[in-house]
């Protein structure tokens, strides 16, 4: 079969397989032309098993990507043991630290019939409710004990080096708290207000609720016991010395 007919073949396959599973999913085709982005995309695929196999044997030359909203991917491969059908893998988000990803066991990939229809269904019974499980997993850790955010409430959580850190779900928020001084942690992607300036971060901090209800986002404001959340009166701000206050260390 030719590179085009095989590359049309893997591409309609994978359409057809998106618009079958749950929720909402769109297919991106990665032509063998696209070198860098399949080498990229190599790395992320989240298997020990049988597709990683199978990446040993042969490198991936193309390849197709479905993407669900929240960043949950799966990609699609070609099968080279001369069986008909396809693999399917999960891929690892980008930019978590390594340490996330620690004592979660990788959601093996599995071999697809030649059926999008019914591979669906295998799909979703079996490596995307795995896929799912550990996803939530490796985020969880991500988050370093930092309560996840809801669809309409931002939580922020207070750190022990006096900074507040939060993960929104909506980059419509993440736009407020970069304009009000959160800085986001590239690997991470929470977002973090140092507390080296109280004053300058209660501020901050009453300025982005208005903001964020203009949005239809409530907020929620965690602190450990001893801490207070600040008021108008920088007074009232925790009673750690700014001085005294370690800057906040970004993970890289």
């Amino acid at each position: 079969m030719h590179d085009h007919d095989t590359s049309e073949r893997l591409a309609s396959y994978a359409d057809v397989l998106a618009g079958e599973l749950p929720d909402t999913w769109t297919s991106t085709h990665l032509p063998p032309d696209a070198k860098d982005d399949l080498t990229e995309l190599a790395d992320r695929i989240w298997d020990l098993d049988l597709v990683a196999a199978s990446l040993a044997e042969q490198p991936l030359q193309q390849a197709a990507v479905l993407s669900r909203p929240d960043g949950a991917q799966l990609v699609l491969l070609d099968r080279h043991d001369e069986r008909d059908g396809f693999l399917i893998a999960a891929v690892a988000p980008r930019a978590l630290p390594d340490e996330a990803y620690r004592t979660v066991p990788e959601p093996n990939g599995i071999a697809l019939v030649d059926d999008p229809f019914l591979s669906a269904k295998q799909v979703a019974g079996d490596l995307l409710a795995r896929y799912d499980s550990v996803l939530a997993q490796v985020r969880h850790n991500a988050l370093g004990g930092i309560q996840p955010s809801q669809p309409d409430r931002v939580v922020l959580t207070w750190q022990p080096d006096g900074s507040v850190a939060t993960a929104p779900v909506d980059d419509r928020v993440g736009a407020v708290l970069v304009a009000n001084g959160f800085v986001q942690d590239p690997q991470s992607g929470i977002y973090r207000l140092s507390g080296d300036d109280t004053r300058a971060q209660a501020r901050a901090l009453r300025e982005i609720g208005p903001q964020l209800d203009a949005l239809g986002m409530g907020t929620a404001l965690q602190h450990p016991a001893g801490r207070t959340a600040p008021t108008s009166a920088p007074a009232s701000m925790p009673p750690v010395p700014a001085g005294s206050r370690t800057p906040v260390t970004r993970a890289r």
